[in-house]
């Protein structure tokens, strides 16, 4: 029996199926009702199934088992004749109706104008699509608009290198980085079609392309690099591209320990050479991860060194923040001096970069002139790195003599070491590994040979990498830095020891690593001896949580202490206040929290601050003492206090925005006028006195036509009160007042 993974064409859930080979079997979808059939192809077998763009796309591998040939196969929603139509109709209407570019959008903000865009052609044009068609259509309209089209899914898979698409008629073949190279079910059928995609796939890119200029070297928006041509101009077949997918998240040295690429004493033998500003080459094939290696061993830079990088198309990414990445361009225009106008190569750039003065120059790839300014750099004291294309030490040196970069023999003796890799095959699997770390000594006086030392080398049999137990470099820099040999073999050991422990600890992203370098070449001691003893950091990270615990026990104290006091202060002459719970934890959140960073504000300083519009720290930092004195209550000495400590709190906080305050009428010094207004009213205390003066009614006769609902506006008078002040009035003015007791009544049941 077989098992197949099978996705629904309508609401895209899994389903799971087993058949014989060469048997049709029929398949229900549990979820939507929907029926098909799955054919078990005898010489089709499964290897791997995994999503792409989930829910929408989907990868499945397979293995023809007579031809051994590996299929990729991606699996995007069906969409029925109706679909097609209505999918045909709304791109049509949209490019007829977009008033503006994409690219000119937030990237957060495409997505939800595309969705409203076409929302409303759908309402415009009343067409009858129900809501999973309608997110079928939209998963094909954002992949045309916002993706890369045919190609979208395949440019979401992380496993795929290398995307080759080589004319009209022929499968898209990827290299995929478990399964090799595998043909997929991926294809342009019209050379049309082709062409358009071409010259889409340039414009994206920020280029242009066309017949009198069919050849295009780019990078993608993604950062990946294509080489495209267009037409049959250079290629028979039609229009091609080949991609080169950019990782996001690239390749660091705990990787390249992780894949056997190099070892970690390989690699700590380059952290120190690096640091000490040691000139290398990166040779080796195609795809043998020269790029990928020279982006990991830059990570060693230190932090603050001034770097500049010189490529044509950008597939440095580095942390640091002194860098400068530098890009050549293509020109336009006539051609002069067998240059045309506006070009502007890497041989320009790197002229640029020595005026630059910068500690470290990082060059993508040396194959013409630029490498003569590149060796002038390291003689003149500049660390430079880059790669080359070469399989070993003497053929290298044959590429460097000879044209088109013809360096002189006598400046290869500012190169200190190269690095040659390759791709090969261990137990059946592609690989890439390092295979010599050779250093260049010197040039012998009489032959005129380069002198060379091998300094590591890889056993293809057992696969490791061998120490031949002599280097020139380490010698060089123990001499520098007055070190003895035991000094440099355990600083060696100690940063191999580092980089298997980021590999053991899952430390893998460039930016965690560069963290980690930068913290072992500020305080190694210090680092080591975290390393080696994370229970020590453990008890340290456990004390500082119990010491914030503390601190939070010690508010919350504080809280409850206040909302205490608070609650003292609502009875007054021994009468407790008619308060609703929900109106007092509102005024304790309020009054009290808010400034209950502050040791000198108690309660009822907390309540003074409150009526007269500061709620909170921010609001206080923004009060000059001479302001807080105004308030009654609160005097000079009080203020001072208040502003020392606000400055104390703030001290180092990031400010915060300032909120609107709403005007309200500054209160008069003499409170005891206010109170005295609503003598006889039993149910107005004095905080209701205060209140209720400060919100126009300065007298008992100006509380007759007041109704309950206009006195529960007021903050701090809830509706218990209120009802009990409109009794209380009603009753003092007996026969006089019955008609507005009905009104009063009718206002009640209203509400």
């Amino acid at each position: 029996m077989h098992k197949k993974i099978a996705i629904c064409p309508g609401c895209h859930t899994k389903i799971q199926c087993e058949g014989e080979s060469g048997k049709k079997v029929k398949v229900e979808c549990l979820k939507c009702g929907r029926t098909g059939s799955i054919i078990f192809k005898s010489e089709l077998k499964e290897l791997d199934f995994y999503p792409l763009n989930e829910p929408y796309a989907y990868a499945k591998i397979l293995k023809n088992i007579d031809t051994l040939e590996k299929h990729y196969k991606v699996i995007e929603p069906y969409l029925n004749e109706e679909e097609q139509k209505n999918l045909n109709f709304i791109w049509e209407t949209l490019l007829k109706t977009f008033n503006l570019r994409l690219d000119e959008l937030d990237d957060k903000k495409i997505e939800h104008y595309l969705i409203d865009q076409v929302e409303q052609v759908i309402k415009s044009y009343e067409l009858d699509i129900d809501d999973l068609s309608k997110r079928k259509i939209l998963y094909y309209i954002k992949r045309e608009s916002l993706g890369f089209g045919k190609i979208d899914p395949l440019m979401k898979d992380p496993h795929i290198e290398d995307v080759s698409c080589d004319g009209v008629g022929t499968p898209i073949f990827l290299y995929h980085r478990k399964y090799g190279s595998v043909r997929s079910n991926v294809e342009f059928k019209d050379e049309d079609e082709l062409s358009y995609f071409v010259i889409r796939l340039a414009q994206k890119c920020g280029k242009h392309i066309s017949i009198a200029e069919p050849m295009l070297d780019a990078t993608m928006p993604d950062g990946s690099r294509i080489q495209m041509t267009l037409s049959n101009e250079v290629t028979t077949r039609g229009s091609t591209f080949t991609i080169r997918k950019f990782r996001a998240d690239p390749f660091t040295p705990p990787d390249l320990v992780a894949l056997n690429t190099l070892s970690s004493e390989i690699l700590a033998y380059f952290w120190m050479a690096v640091e000490n500003r040691v000139n290398a080459l990166i040779a080796g094939g195609t795809a043998s991860g020269k790029t990928t290696i020279l982006n990991a061993l830059s990570l060693f830079i230190p932090r603050e060194a001034k770097i500049v990088s010189i490529e044509e198309t950008r597939e440095l990414n580095l942390p640091h923040p002194n860098w400068i990445p530098g890009v050549s361009r293509s020109g336009f225009g006539e051609v002069v001096a067998n240059r045309m106008v506006g070009e502007i190569d890497m041989y320009d750039l790197m002229k640029a970069a020595l005026r630059q003065r910068p500690e470290y120059i990082i060059v993508g790839e040396i194959r013409g002139k630029e490498a003569y300014v590149l060796f002038q750099a390291m003689a003149t004291g500049h660390a430079t790195y880059s790669t080359v294309h070469a399989d070993s030490a003497k053929s290298l040196i044959h590429r460097l003599e000879g044209k088109p970069i013809e360096i002189p023999r006598i400046m290869l003796q500012s190169l200190d070491i190269v690095s040659i890799h390759i791709t090969t095959r261990v137990k059946g699997k592609r690989v890439r590994r390092c295979k010599q770390i050779i250093e260049i000594i010197d040039i012998d006086p009489t032959t005129k040979e380069i002198l060379t030392n091998e300094v590591f080398r890889w056993d293809p049999i057992e696969d490791r990498f061998i120490y031949t137990g002599k280097s020139y470099i380490l010698e060089g820099i123990r001499a520098r830095w007055s070190m003895s040999k035991e000094d440099i073999t355990r600083e060696i050991r100690d940063r191999a020891e580092i980089l298997e422990w980021m590999n053991e600890n899952e430390v893998r992203t460039y930016k965690e690593v560069a963290k980690a370098i930068s913290r072992y070449t500020e305080n190694p001691e210090d680092f080591l001896k975290k390393m080696r003893n994370p229970d020590l950091q453990k008890k340290k990270d456990d004390k500082k949580e119990e010491k914030s615990s503390k601190k939070k026990s010690k508010l919350s104290t504080k809280k409850e202490k206040a909302e205490k006091e608070l609650n003292e202060m609502l009875t007054v002459h021994g009468k407790d206040q008619d308060w609703d719970q929900d109106e007092s934890d509102s005024i304790s959140e309020n009054k009290i929290v808010a400034l209950s960073d502050l040791e000198c504000i108690d309660v009822k300083t907390a309540a003074l601050l409150q009526d007269n519009g500061i709620d909170s720290i921010e609001d206080l930092k923004n009060a000059s003492v001479k302001d807080l004195n105004k308030i009654e209550g609160i005097d000079k000495k009080l203020a001072k206090k208040i502003k020392k400590e606000v400055e104390k709190n703030i001290k180092g906080k990031p400010k915060e925005l300032e909120k609107e305050e709403k005007e309200e009428p500054e209160p008069e010094k003499d409170a005891s006028h206010k109170i005295k207004a609503f003598e006889g009213i039993k149910s107005i205390d004095d905080e209701a006195a205060v209140l209720l003066y400060n919100n126009g009614s300065i007298s008992i006769e100006d509380l007759k036509d007041v109704s309950v609902k206009a006195l529960t506006k007021i903050k701090g008078i809830n509706k218990k009160t209120a009802k009990k002040i409109i009794k209380e009035l009603e009753d003092i003015a007996g026969g006089e007042s019955s008609q507005d007791s009905d009104e009063g009544g009718e206002r009640d049941a209203a509400e």
